[in-house]
């Protein structure tokens, strides 16, 4: 069986579509005195791996997308950045790569596997407990208090790597029940009561609905969390991909970032 089949059995993507773009007709022809604006429609099938963190955000633009573009397919695959690096180093079918660190995208940019990536959003950590923040936590010291259970995600996961990175800057040493394979797993070992805390995104805390509330990460002890995308060079639709990249950096999917609590990268 080959790499591409393989990859087939683990992942079937939901499926939406991609958003109608505006493009100025001078940016991409001879008549660049022109002003005048067009419907540039893109169609065909799109492929986007995300990270896990990015999962409300890119469905919330969902509707929009569909309604612009029925002639496109996109689908997508959420998941820790690091195991979508994986899967795109062993030949998964994929046209755009969205990560939420620099560290898993410069893995793809240094194995030749992408196109220049641009940022797209930068998020911030926060603890996140039940409802209620039964055990009284307060700050990161507590998480090393005896009795209260933590989860963190796994080396390599772009949260967990961020939120270790915090712990040892403050001298903070927390033995975590389990490692996470991403921010999804981690909340929700939370909001099942099988963990008092865990450390996520603030845009997590915010999806995450009544069973779970934040607790604020000072602004001084916060990593710069930056997220990059871009073109997968394997891909067989690359008008589509370039397309998409684009809304995530300034048009529907963008919007829908910063309604979720991104904000836009400078």
């Amino acid at each position: 069986m080959n790499k591409r089949a393989r990859w087939l059995r683990l992942a079937v993507p939901a499926v939406a579509t991609l958003a109608l773009l505006t493009a100025a007709c001078g940016s991409s022809s001879k008549s660049s005195s022109s002003t005048t604006t067009t419907k540039v429609a893109v169609t065909g099938n799109l492929n986007v791996f995300a990270a896990a963190s990015l999962t409300g955000a890119f469905n919330d633009a969902k509707t929009k997308l569909t309604v612009a573009n029925p002639g496109l397919n996109l689908s997508y695959n959420f998941a820790g950045s690091n195991a979508l690096v994986a899967q795109i180093q062993q030949g998964a079918p994929v046209d755009v790569f969205a990560s939420a660190d620099q560290k898993n995208m410069q893995t793809l940019v240094t194995a030749g596997l992408v196109e220049t990536p641009v940022a797209f959003a930068k998020n911030k950590l926060q603890i996140a407990v039940a409802a209620g923040n039964p055990k009284g936590i307060t700050s990161l010291a507590d998480l090393a208090k005896p009795g209260v259970t933590v989860v963190i995600e796994g080396q390599g996961v772009p949260a967990g790597d961020y939120t270790r990175q915090v712990l040892t800057k403050k001298g903070i040493t927390v033995t975590p029940k389990s490692l996470e394979t991403d921010v999804k797993s981690a909340l929700a070992k939370v909001t099942s009561g099988e963990a008092d805390a865990t450390v996520v995104y603030v845009t997590d805390v915010s999806a995450g609905g009544p069973k779970v509330q934040g607790v604020k990460i000072a602004d001084a002890d916060q990593p710069d969390i930056s997220y990059p995308i871009a073109v997968v060079k394997a891909t067989k639709n690359h008008a589509a991909a370039q397309a998409f990249v684009d809304s995530a950096v300034s048009g529907d999917v963008q919007q829908s970032l910063e309604a979720a609590g991104f904000s836009a990268s400078k």
